[in-house]
């Protein structure tokens, strides 16, 4: 593969064999992983973001992993540079990048440049915090419906930071954030890339996302969660993540029953899985059979 050839992009929903698939690849191609996970750049967001283990980085180097502190902001601009910095330096090495992640965000900044849209507030964004502490997140949801109901109808009631970022922009500009999406297209065609995602009939994706995250749990997932809280990052940006959310809002109600809150977490692992696909829907994905998974090399 040169430099010329596109680029390489491992999609889908949580839980569909990405990171497996990325191994693969990357083993058969002389390549390197470019994480395009939005929890996995954190350190200490270790085993509810499925981060690849050390056996796994030895086998294959992984890059954007580990790269910020919890309390640190990040997002898609500042991940699409650095991983366009990453990009080079491997093909430098005559090495092959792949990029692999859910956060489908971030690998359209990528791929496609960004909107632009003005930069972050912090005034506004303390507003718009102390009135989700105040009267809930689907407060900020309802008031984007009235506002900007195209954005709305896209993002989920409790996605704070999607959430404030689209109101962010209609109050800071008059304009909503769907236009800005509709004026700008997504047609700065940045990377020319294949995309290639693992199928999985739903009632499969359903019983895979179960069975991870019983393992989650396993290996300790609520213990993670109640470390980071404890030492005092529960209103940082990672905490929003499926899963980690659903723990931390069970502790702090003392909710006690591991099946419980297991259960809270697939379901709403389930409702991401299925915004994922929506993402993907409209974007030309190659969808490997598990069973061609097994055997696919680029």
């Amino acid at each position: 593969m040169t430099e010329k050839e596109p680029l390489l992009v491992l999609v889908g929903p949580t839980a569909s064999g990405k990171s497996a698939l990325a191994l693969r690849a990357a083993e058969r191609l002389g390549g390197e992983i470019v994480s395009a996970d939005s929890v996995q750049v954190y350190r200490r967001f270790d085993v509810g973001s499925g981060k690849p283990t050390a056996e796994e980085r030895q086998r294959v180097p992984h890059h954007l992993i580990d790269i910020a502190e919890p309390s640190e902001p990040m997002d898609a601009a500042r991940w699409a540079a650095l991983a366009e910095d990453v990009i080079d330096g491997i093909r430098a090495r005559g090495r092959v990048p792949i990029v692999c992640g859910g956060t489908f965000l971030w690998v359209r900044a990528l791929l496609l440049g960004l909107v632009p849209a003005p930069p972050a507030d912090d005034a506004v964004r303390a507003r718009h915090a102390a009135t989700a502490e105040r009267e809930g997140r689907p407060a900020l949801h309802a008031e984007l419906d009235r506002v900007d109901p195209e954005s709305a109808r896209k993002l989920a009631p409790n996605d704070f930071v999607r959430v404030s970022r689209a109101l962010e922009v209609r109050e800071l500009t008059g304009k909503p954030l769907s236009e800005w999406h509709a004026a700008h297209g997504f047609r700065e065609r940045r990377h020319a890339a294949r995309l290639v995602g693992v199928k999985w009939s739903q009632e499969a994706l359903s019983e895979r996302i179960a069975a991870r995250a019983r393992r989650m749990f396993d290996a300790g997932f609520v213990d993670e969660v109640r470390g980071l809280v404890a030492d005092g990052y529960a209103s940082c940006r990672a905490m929003n993540a499926v899963g980690y959310r659903q723990i931390a809002d069970a502790l702090a109600r003392g909710v006690a029953s591991r099946d419980v809150v297991l259960d809270s977490v697939v379901r709403a692992t389930r409702v991401f899985a299925r915004r994922q696909r929506t993402w993907l829907r409209d974007e030309a994905v190659t969808w490997l059979e598990p069973g061609a998974a097994d055997s696919f090399a680029g």
